[in-house]
């Protein structure tokens, strides 16, 4: 639970409501532990409390409302970002723009804007249509993606948010060919996930950058061919991007939300070439950048949002090549906590640990 923006998490004993029509009472046996969450908690994303956090979540279906397709038994896979198909957004085939569901999400509660979680009567708000920092959740039908019996729960979480926003950033946002120059900048679950996409696709070089040294090491290990530690300025970090790579890269993904990274990554762009901006800045940040380069080098900006992503279509196609051997998605998984860890989850969140914490949830509840 969080109590009020700032709190730290608690656990607490909450009502939950069966589900109504449309909806399904999930039981919850990963959620991995994003930055996302930890932007709600410190106030950099503003989110209405009381409320229950946790959005990358993969588990079993328990009951079933009316009006729905899945029954008891499916494992799933969770998406916090249902698009309603009829807005604007939505007919232009851009459904993770969806402007119906960013302003529900906002509201905390279900698709219909009210809550089935409460406490003494009052009620809790959802997190992202999920809260899956729980032993059970009651969500939208449509956040239900079923994944095989062979497919681990831990790395299904993953895919919800983190590795589809960092694949999803190089495959569907900046569309990474074979050959491209690649820099990642922010080497954390988003970030290793993006360098994972860039090495399956063959981009070459591609540069990691961060300010840790295991990080570094973690992107290596999945695809990065050069490291460099983040020591100086945003100039000064983009002219050592622009030697490792020759010249400069079509594509910088920056994954840290810091102006500074997102300069950086602009700098580090040859001609032609794209930042790819994945990071969730505060709400006051600003970027500067040298505008003549703009016209004059073609240099783009491109923001991404959960990785341009169509979860019903990507969700399945990164687990098929997980299955395949095709993509190592359980490499990113850093370490498995219990719920009642939840705060070291976010202590070692903070401290910036290499790989992804996930809590453990298969033991929470018969």
């Amino acid at each position: 639970m969080l109590e009020r923006t700032g709190a730290p998490l608690g656990l607490d004993e909450l009502e939950l409501a069966p589900p109504g029509p449309g909806e399904v009472l999930i039981r919850l046996h990963a959620a991995g532990v994003c930055h996302s969450d930890l932007n709600a908690i410190d106030g950099t994303a503003e989110t209405p409390c009381p409320a229950v956090l946790g959005h990358e979540g993969a588990g079993v279906v328990e009951i079933a409302g009316d009006g729905v397709g899945l029954t008891a038994g499916t494992r799933v896979v969770l998406n916090w970002l249902p698009a309603c198909g009829r807005c604007e957004e939505c007919l232009r085939d851009l459904p993770h723009l969806c402007r119906v569901r960013w302003q529900a999400m906002g509201e905390g509660g279900l698709l219909d804007g009210t809550s089935r979680l409460s406490r003494d009567g009052e009620p809790v708000h959802h997190y992202c249509f999920l809260s899956t920092f729980a032993e059970r959740a009651v969500v939208p039908a449509q956040c239900c993606i079923p994944i095989a019996d062979d497919v681990p729960f831990d790395v299904a979480a993953l895919v919800g948010c983190a590795i589809t926003t960092g694949t999803g950033s190089v495959w569907r946002t900046a569309g990474v060919r074979p050959g491209d120059r690649v820099a990642v900048l922010g080497c954390g679950g988003v970030g290793l996930s993006a360098v994972l996409g860039a090495a399956a696709v063959g981009a070459n070089p591609i540069v990691a950058v961060d300010v840790a040294d295991d990080k570094l090491e973690a992107a290596l290990g999945l695809g990065a061919t050069d490291a460099l530690i983040w020591t100086d300025g945003p100039e000064e970090t983009a002219e050592r991007v622009r030697v490792a790579s020759g010249g400069g890269v079509d594509y910088a993904i920056e994954a840290t939300g810091r102006p500074d990274a997102a300069r950086a990554a602009f700098l580090a762009t040859r001609p032609r070439g794209a930042a790819v901006l994945i990071g969730i800045p505060a709400a006051d940040a600003e970027l500067s950048l040298p505008a003549l380069s703009i016209p004059r080098m073609e240099r783009r900006v491109l923001g991404s949002v959960y990785g341009s992503a169509r979860p019903e279509r990507d969700f399945p196609a990164l687990l098929a090549l997980y299955r395949r051997g095709r993509l190592p998605l359980d490499r990113l998984v850093g370490q498995r906590l219990p719920l009642d860890a939840i705060g070291d989850a976010f202590a070692r969140l903070r401290d910036g640990g290499p790989g992804r914490v996930v809590l453990d949830l298969a033991g929470a509840a018969a």
